[in-house]
């Protein structure tokens, strides 16, 4: 019988902008909701940022995509920090728009992409996550969004042709299985949460989380990079 873990390498083109219109509908209210003051918390993910800088990085790329300028070495860091310096005269509140409407607008754009831009979606649920730790809101990195992630995590990762892992989640009824699927090599194995494995792929500290990793080293997990 094929389960789920078996066909996580088929690519559902809707997945990142499922992801992004409930993480939309549970962070832009968050963001409303807060005083100004709290935009220049420091963001420990993300040194020398604050949550406003994380939000402006967010809300350029989604423009990005959706008004197709990719011209060399985007999405670098330096071209992340102009993006982010372009945004220093705007409101908190001109932000946060911006940001909606590439949550709402960008699925569409992704689907399209062939799979090149589904990391964006994810890439950006890890940033929200990174917000709400700076805030101080408890399960940082679950919330609704969840299974959508995880479900992109495996997208993502098998698209990449990452190393194999076969994750058993605390959290979910069936295994997760990420990464190359072609059997050359054996696949690594996580027990554990979801959140801790998001934090582990996404390169953010995992000190205090309960999980067990055989097979590979945590550092190697990474997909982001830094």
């Amino acid at each position: 019988m094929t389960t789920p873990a078996d066909v996580q390498n088929v690519r559902d083109p809707e997945l990142p902008g499922r992801l992004l219109a409930v993480e939309r509908d549970a962070l832009i209210p968050l963001l409303r909701g807060r005083a100004d003051a709290d935009f220049a918390l420091p963001v420990a993910a993300c040194p020398g940022w604050t949550v406003r800088d994380v939000l402006a990085h967010c809300s350029a790329a989604f423009t990005r995509v959706l008004e197709r300028r990719f011209e060399e070495g985007v999405f670098s860091p330096e071209s992340n920090d102009r993006d982010v310096a372009e945004r220093a005269g705007w409101t908190n509140a001109q932000v946060i728009d911006e940001l909606e409407r590439g949550m709402t607008e960008t699925g569409p754009v992704i689907a399209k992409a062939g799979g090149v831009l589904d990391v964006l979606a994810l890439g950006e649920w890890v940033h929200a996550g990174d917000v709400r730790e700076a805030f101080g809101e408890p399960s940082a990195y679950a919330g609704a969004g969840l299974p959508y992630a995880l479900a992109l995590l495996a997208q993502v990762t098998s698209l990449k042709g990452h190393l194999p892992l076969h994750a058993d989640l605390d959290d979910a009824d069936e295994p997760l299985r990420l990464g190359d699927a072609s059997g050359e090599r054996p696949p690594a194995r996580y027990i554990g949460d979801g959140p801790t494995l998001l934090r582990l792929y996404a390169g953010r500290p995992v000190a205090g989380a309960a999980y067990e990793l055989a097979g590979v080293e945590a550092a190697e997990l990474n997909i982001f990079g830094g």
